[in-house]
């Protein structure tokens, strides 16, 4: 009994950034709050100050994001349920029977699966490879363009690892190929600077509850002119614009946009981006890299577990995978929860080729990614029960 009741009376240390950010950025819950009881109105169907109001707030969030991502026009910044739809979108209403996409050794399902889907329908892929530590050789990806290739797309980092794929030499290479160029951002959107315009990228798909510190059920992508023309709507419905026609929208971003939006989510997605812009996302990466270095030392020092990917904070984020040589993962990820309160994620994180590219499948790995919340004391924890349980 008093073993248990230590355990509850134990500080919890979140290390689950990779795939939530907690706690959200100051405000977020209120603001999710403050428009469920003060007024959920529709946007473009409610012909009323209230609904104008949050109308405003919608086009200054999509303004927030034009800006971080460096896109030419918010009219192309289009919200969806999460990155997985946005994925998803994009590769369903663009690629046709014939065509051939060119990802990496390091995607996610998000992106994966849909394409085994196409695969039914006569669309290909190839996989460019990644070393053991996650690294992309662009040569490499470049052998992997064939005469039918009409698009790349890539994790800007791994899930997994951590390790950065470098954006703006693929993005050379498409426009070099005249390919359409995505980047699947879920890993790396609030913390590493992304320019859609100097990376040649026409199509950023983004999640606002990892780094952008909003709240889940809300997500996005941004889209250039050119793949726009190029590209269908995979849902129709109601958009409260050009109703007396049948047919979709063709103007951006209505022509993505059908039925009722999660205006909450995007409430909490707008407070956070303002407190992004207003602190710094340099000065949070800052911090955020600060303790993934010190995890990185500390753990160095333990023979009986493996860093998985980069050894040090050159080209990573800040997600580290270890392999616990002594005993099963998901076993030492109990033990850190019960031993010290470390919440982490073990197993494949939904990224199976990722996983076969860095010689971890099929065991997988327990992850730890760290937020600029997290505090050097809490790695100091963490290294401590490390040391016990192995």
């Amino acid at each position: 009994m008093g073993g248990n009741k230590a355990q509850e009376n134990m500080k919890k240390i979140y290390f689950d950034n990779g795939s939530t950010s907690w706690p959200k950025a100051p405000g977020v819950p209120e603001a999710v709050a403050r428009l469920l009881a003060d007024g959920a109105f529709n946007i473009n169907r409610g012909n009323y100050e209230g609904a104008y109001e949050i109308e405003g707030m919608v086009l200054d969030t999509r303004e927030q994001l034009a800006r971080l991502f460096h896109a030419p026009d918010s009219k192309g910044v289009v919200f969806t349920p999460s990155v997985t739809y946005s994925l998803n979108l994009f590769l369903k209403g663009f690629l046709h029977p014939g065509d051939h996409i060119v990802v990496t050794g390091l995607e996610h399902n998000a992106v994966m699966r849909p394409l085994e889907q196409l695969k039914g329908i006569g669309v290909s892929y190839t996989i460019a490879p990644v070393d053991g530590e996650g690294s992309l050789n662009i040569d490499g990806f470049e052998a992997c363009i064939q005469e039918n290739t009409k698009a790349a797309l890539v994790t800007h980092a791994s899930n997994v690892c951590g390790t950065v794929v470098p954006i703006h030499e693929i993005g050379r290479l498409c426009g070099k190929y005249g390919l359409i160029f995505g980047v699947d951002t879920a890993q790396t959107a609030g913390t590493l600077d992304i320019d859609m315009e100097k990376c040649r990228i026409d199509f950023l798909a983004f999640t606002g509850h990892k780094g952008l510190l909003g709240p889940q059920g809300i997500g996005g992508f941004l889209i250039s002119d050119r793949l726009d023309k190029q590209m269908t709507p995979l849902i129709a419905g109601g958009t409260g614009s050009i109703s007396d026609s049948l047919r979709m929208p063709e103007r951006l971003p209505d022509k993505y946009e059908s039925g009722t939006m999660n205006l909450p989510g995007i409430m909490g997605l707008h407070t956070a981006l303002t407190y992004l812009e207003e602190t710094g996302t340099k000065r949070i990466h800052r911090k955020k890299m600060e303790l993934t270095d010190y995890f990185l030392r500390r753990v160095r020092e333990i023979p009986e577990v493996r860093i998985v990917g980069k050894q040090t904070c050159e080209d990573r984020t800040a997600v580290v995978s270890l392999d616990f040589l002594t005993k099963d993962n998901a076993v030492a990820a109990f033990e850190l929860e019960q031993e010290a309160g470390v919440m982490t994620r073990v197993g494949l994180h939904c990224a199976p080729i990722a996983h076969q590219s860095l010689g971890t499948f099929p065991g997988g790995t327990v992850r730890f990614a760290f937020s600029a919340s997290n505090e050097k004391n809490e790695i100091d924890r963490c290294i401590e029960a490390i040391n016990k349980i192995v």
